[in-house]
């Protein structure tokens, strides 16, 4: 490889698209991403890139935010395995990564990322999980073969109606925002790669 093309894979920019600076977005938003750096020590990127729309980042942290902190029903553990494992399956490093180290903070298990990004199937879960796991993909790689009785299959394994409805939207949301990771160019920050390590 030469100096030129290596200088391009580790200096990649940050997006394709503008990213405004912090101190010309809405005062809302300015206030949340200065609450995420104090609290992680850092900014991740997704803030940075989808800020270049502010009436969406907006729109989309208020959908993350009423899926991924509810502590009713699933567990945030069991909410970043879907976002860990069809993320993964969508090759798209950005979410993998950084939502990889939220499953290591939320589990308070430093293997489950890897073991659920690598292969959820092998991964130390429950069986119930699994089915959950089991749905999330199916629903993410192949949505035209969703019918009735695969969530038949999540009643079976206890999930109620509002739990489905969750897997099911995390899934959703995440393939939006894996694309939009892969649209924009967006890479992980360092800084996830050694939380709850």
């Amino acid at each position: 490889m030469t100096e030129k093309a290596a200088e391009t894979v580790t200096e990649r920019a940050l997006s394709r698209f503008p990213v405004p600076a912090l101190r010309t977005l809405p005062e809302d938003l300015r206030t949340r991403i200065e609450t995420v750096n104090e609290k992680l020590g850092f900014v991740p990127n997704v803030f940075l890139v989808l800020a270049h729309r502010p009436a969406e980042l907006r729109a989309f942290l208020a959908y993350h935010d009423a899926l991924m902190e509810s502590d009713e029903g699933l567990t945030r553990a069991e909410r970043e395995m879907i976002v860990v494992a069809t993320s993964s399956a969508n090759q798209c490093l950005y979410c993998t990564v950084s939502h990889g180290a939220f499953l290591r903070i939320r589990s308070k298990r430093a293997e489950l990322g890897e073991q659920i990004a690598f292969n959820y199937r092998e991964a130390d879960i429950s069986l119930r999980q699994r089915t959950m796991l089991d749905y999330a993909l199916k629903l993410a790689q192949s949505p035209w073969l969703v019918e009735d009785g695969d969530l038949d299959g999540l009643r079976e394994a206890g999930f109620s109606d509002d739990e489905i409805w969750d897997i099911g939207a995390i899934t959703a949301l995440f393939a939006m925002s894996n694309r939009l990771a892969s649209h924009t160019g967006m890479g992980p920050n360092r800084q996830f790669y050694g939380l709850a390590r």
